[in-house]
């Protein structure tokens, strides 16, 4: 019987359009974190409208409920609303907010990440 070659693999070896699986992770990561940031200063913007500040409260709310709107044991529905919620309701936000103010917030963003 012949020796086969054996092939070790590493989850962070795994290329995705040739940038490492786990690069990939980090870069996913950062731009949430850039996000989460962002509406923070949106939130706390003095010219951000009240309306906008309510849809931004309410998809924080909505993240952190115990419970779903929508049980998770109905197929497929359950599982998507939070991606389906979320984003409307941040969706919303931006809407209600003058250009500016959300222009402002990003280069705000921008410039504290260096």
């Amino acid at each position: 019987m012949k020796n086969l070659p054996v092939r070790s693999w590493h989850w962070s070896s795994k290329k995705v359009d040739g940038v490492g699986l786990r690069q990939k992770i980090k870069d996913i990561a950062a731009k949430l974190k850039s996000e989460f940031e962002f509406y923070k200063r949106l939130q706390q913007h003095p010219q951000t409208p009240k309306s906008a500040k309510f849809f931004l409260w309410l998809a924080i709310g909505y993240l952190l409920l115990p419970f779903d709107l929508i049980p998770d044991f109905i197929p497929v529905l359950g599982q998507l609303d939070e991606l389906v919620i979320i984003p409307f309701l941040l969706y919303c936000a931006l809407k209600c907010t003058p250009q500016h103010v959300i222009d402002s917030c990003r280069n705000q963003n921008a410039l504290s990440e260096g």
